[in-house]
């Protein structure tokens, strides 16, 4: 070889361990979230101002699991920073992650001991969270029922409000997203069931499940029946079809952009089990082979301060975890349905019934099942035991298939998730 190209070669090998040298001197964020352009641009330039040297890099979950597996299993490697939701966390070996105590936490108990993942240690910080909310025309709230906090209602409460503005209205107005691409899965899984149950897979079949579904009949004769073809109620706030709703807050946000002034939104109401809710919450984490474990949990510290909370609900509509005074020149319906979403995580009673982990290609199986349960049981009129025992067979091969273990409000398993 010649001087000149041992020069090279040696120039070329420096340059190389310089170039490693800077990308090491970043935290590397490796998230799950915020993966569109103009949100994973907008985590850059304003989310992680002043972080220090940050290198934000989403990814879709495949990815981003693949290359956390091999550096866990390499025991080394340059990622700082997990951003994911709670099921990718839940999935994972605790071991796998560092022990977060004291570097922060949410303004929800509740958020903060999902974080622990059964350890009695934080071992994600909850970062960001979304989720389904009511809301109302203002007009209906004349029909209250006397005593009711339209903050805390229950279901009953609910009930006898619809009851109160059919009778007034003389026709029903409460509309449910039960239309073919309406999210009306998300509410038995989310809300109806851990609000009576206590569960959603292992209490499928209970009798406390057969009071759920009781009280659902009950209130869908005060809901506007064509709600089977209603997908996104904000349409049915505007035209007045419907004056008290439950949907996703993106799909409720027209109504509240284009007239403020005449809803409210209000969290979910609360049944014998709490204050059933989904939350779809993400958190940050450490994994144990950060090469810069100072430099990790300085920006894990930094993801939680309120001026970084509200510069991530701009660049991703995530709502805050952390008690912060929202900005008036947000809009309209990210001001209201965040109020909601802060009341609704941080109740006294709050119950999360979380997004189903662990399903796999079976997602949209488990998800029609409740579906097709709620069709029979409301729509069709059928004896709600027999449906519920006929269903719970199918619902066990899903899990046993998935091999997905239960998740909150359902008691750990060890295995499949079983429906009891």
């Amino acid at each position: 070889m010649s001087i000149k190209l041992k020069l090279v070669s040696a120039l070329s090998s420096v340059a190389i361990l310089a170039s490693t040298a800077a990308v090491q001197a970043d935290v590397l964020f490796w998230s799950t979230q915020a993966k569109p352009v103009e949100e994973a641009q907008a985590m850059r330039e304003k989310v992680l101002a002043g972080a220090g040297d940050v290198d934000y890099q989403p990814n879709d979950g495949g990815p981003w699991l693949t290359r956390l597996q091999a550096e866990l299993q390499a025991g080394s490697g340059s990622i700082g920073v997990l951003g994911a939701l709670h099921g990718d966390y839940s999935a994972m070996n605790p071991d796998d992650l560092v022990d977060l105590d004291g570097l922060g936490a949410s303004a929800s108990d509740t958020f903060n001991n999902l974080a622990k993942l059964g350890t009695g240690k934080m071992q994600y910080i909850p970062w960001m969270q979304a989720s389904y909310i009511m809301a109302a025309n203002k007009k209906a709230l004349a029909h209250l029922p006397d005593g009711a906090n339209i903050d805390a209602l229950t279901y009953d409460q609910l009930i006898q409000w619809a009851a109160n503005v059919h009778k007034a209205e003389g026709e029903p107005k409460f509309g449910f997203p039960a239309g073919p691409k309406g999210l009306k899965h998300r509410f038995f899984q989310g809300y109806l069931y851990p609000s009576y149950t206590d569960g959603v897979v292992r209490t499928f079949a209970s009798d406390k499940a057969v009071t759920a579904w009781e009280k659902m009949r009950e209130l869908w004769e005060h809901t506007n029946p064509a709600s089977t073809n209603f997908s996104f109620l904000q349409e049915q706030l505007l035209n007045g079809d419907a004056w008290i709703v439950f949907d996703h807050t993106s799909r409720v946000a027209q109504a509240f952009n284009e007239r403020p002034d005449d809803f409210v939104a209000f969290p979910a109401p609360a049944g014998p089990e709490g204050r059933g809710f989904m939350p779809v919450l993400a958190g940050v984490a450490i994994p144990r082979t950060a090469p810069d474990m100072e430099g990790a949990k300085a920006l894990v510290q930094h993801m939680l301060k309120p001026e970084t909370q509200i510069a991530t609900l701009r660049a991703t509509n995530f709502f805050p975890v952390v008690d912060v005074d929202l900005p008036g020149d947000l809009p309209p319906a990210v001001k209201a349905a965040g109020d909601a979403v802060a009341k609704m995580s941080g109740s006294a009673d709050a119950n999360p019934g979380l997004l189903p982990a662990g399903l796999g290609s079976k997602g949209g199986e488990f998800s029609q099942l409740y579906t097709e349960t709620f069709e029979r049981i409301v729509l069709a009129g059928q004896d709600i035991r027999t449906v519920l025992d006929e269903h719970k067979p199918r619902l066990q091969a899903i899990m046993n298939d998935s091999g997905a273990p239960c998740w909150a409000p359902d008691a750990p398993s060890d295995g499949p998730c079983p429906v009891e």
